[in-house]
Order: C-alpha cells, then structure tokens, then sequence
C-alpha cells in the first residue's frame, strides 16, 4: 500500500494514508514523500466528501472505521486491484500469475523492458535493482505489468486479486496448492487459476508453463478465442558453474548462439522462458530479449520467488 501511495503522489494526486502499525522501510520512504501520517490509528472524523476514492488495503478490517464512514459518505471504495485495474483498464495488460515464480517472471519482463528503454506501469511485489518503487502507474506507459496474486482482493471483496486485472496476456507459471486457510480443497484451488484464464480479453494470449500437468490441463481446457503459448526448459548448458542459454540466430542460415547467464537452476530457466515469451508479445525479438537478459541477477536480494 505505501507504494501505491508513493506512485499516485509521483502522478501528481493529493494522497493521504492511514494505518495502525507501520513498519521499516514504509515509514522511512512515506516520510521522503512528505505521505507519513502525523500519528498511527483510525481517524473517521478527517474523511469527507470532497474525496475522489478510498482505495482498502487487504489487511483493513470490514468494520474499519474509517471504511465505515467511507460507505456512510457514498465514496468510491476501491481494493488495491481494482484501483491498478482503473489505472491501467486502458493499457495493456500483462498479468503474471502462479503459485511461484510470478515475481521472477515478472522482474525478468520489466528488466527486458527497462533495457531497451520501453516504458510500462507495474507493479511487482519486491524491491528490484535499478526500479526505486514496487509500483509505477502513469498516463503515457502502453504497457502495465502486474504480478498476479491468487490472495483475497479485500476484506469486502473475496476474489483473488488475480481475477480483477482481466488480462490482455496472462501467463500461469505453476499451481501446488497454496493459501489452504482460503481454498480448503486442491481443486478450489485450481479452479481460481481456470477462472483467472477464463478472464483474458477475446484475442488475448495464455502464456503456460507446460512442465507442470496442472497448468497444461488449465490451458488445454480454457476458452479458445485466445492465442495459447506453451513453455519448456530452454536448451542450455552448464560450464564452470556458469549457465548459458543455447538458441538460433536466423541470418542467412542457423547459427547457433551461446548466452551466458546471471542466474542459475530449473526454476529459473523456466522463468526465463515464460518472461522471453511475453516480452515476443510486446515486440521484443528472441535476440533483444537474450541481450538483455544476460545482465539479469535475480528479483531482489532474499526475494527471488
């Protein structure tokens, strides 16, 4: 949430926050935006109608009382996924969603992008070297990239995150189930990720990891006015504990290429080949992705999922 703060203030809102608790670094990097609040708690008394939206964090209690007085007011009550999808509904959309990998898949996408200097919205659920917030929405970017969380939207809101974005290309990575305390059985589970694909634009793209039998039977089974892509491990090789990737220039005939890598090991590799396809989709070549993506070194420090 104090990302989305420090986003909206940089598009030039008049942003204000509340919260009970707040923790290092959100503390330090509200303050450097002038968005600290004066002092921790609830203060219904300073909402008024003269605000354009409330935008509810998922950790906000449905008897909030700030939430309370937003409904007694009448104002626009958005969750946080509502409010990037209202940002963003005229943008492409990228979501990237799985049980794991989907932040990955998602630093890979933003460091192609920022290497050839295209601009796009995002947001990404750690801190990335050589981005200074989680969060970028602004009015030029084409593109808006979303990490696509499976969780709870909002305490008055109980759809997956994931199902509000209604992507123009989706991509699935893996589903093992996870958050059994919200889907109690393995196939509730899986059915959030068939309703997340049954939710991309007409003429969309299904970008899924065919390595793993579930998401193969999701995208095998979904809707077929969308263009649907799958992906493998990548040909490689590993040499003095260095990975590269092995591909195929076309010129006059196949060359073969050899690229070595940052980062290492299966789960990366599949990242890797999810994220080349959806950057092919916003215009990128195989060799401009390659040339880029060599100087990748994982999502952040500690965060690499």
């Amino acid at each position: 949430m104090h990302n989305l703060a420090i986003a909206m203030c940089k598009k030039g809102y008049t942003v204000t926050g509340s919260d009970d608790e707040i923790f290092e670094p959100a503390r330090s990097r509200l303050a450097s935006y002038h968005l600290l609040p004066e002092a921790e708690g609830w203060f219904p008394e300073k909402l008024n109608s003269q605000f354009d939206a409330v935008i509810l964090g998922m950790h906000a209690r449905a008897d909030n009382p700030e939430l309370l007085r937003a409904q007694e007011l009448g104002l626009k009550i958005f969750s946080y996924p509502e409010f990037l999808y209202e940002q963003s509904k005229n943008k492409k959309r990228i979501v990237i969603g799985g049980s794991h990998g989907k932040t990955t898949i998602t630093a890979m996408i933003l460091h192609v992008l920022n290497y050839h200097h295209v601009d796009a919205d995002y947001m990404v659920g750690a801190q990335l070297e050589g981005f200074d917030v989680m969060v970028k929405l602004s009015e030029d970017a084409k593109y808006m990239v979303i990490e696509g969380d499976e969780y709870l939207t909002s305490p008055i809101d109980r759809r997956p995150k994931f199902h509000v974005y209604k992507p123009d290309i989706a991509l699935i990575s893996g589903i093992a189930w996870d958050h059994k305390n919200v889907f109690p059985t393995f196939d509730n589970y899986v059915e959030q990720f068939r309703i997340f694909a049954s939710l991309i634009s007409p003429g969309g793209t299904l970008i899924y990891c065919v390595d793993d039998p579930e998401v193969k039977r999701v995208a095998e089974n979904c809707k077929n006015n969308i263009k649907k892509i799958p992906y493998l491990l990548p040909d490689y090789t590993v040499r003095d504990g260095i990975t590269s990737i092995n591909y195929e220039l076309r010129i006059t005939n196949y060359e073969q290429r050899s690229i070595p890598l940052k980062i290492f090991g299966r789960h990366n590799l599949l990242n890797l080949n999810g994220a080349r396809l959806v950057c092919n989709e916003l215009g990128m070549t195989d060799e401009m992705f390659f040339q880029a993506i060599s100087s990748f070194k994982g999502a952040s420090k500690g965060l690499n999922s």
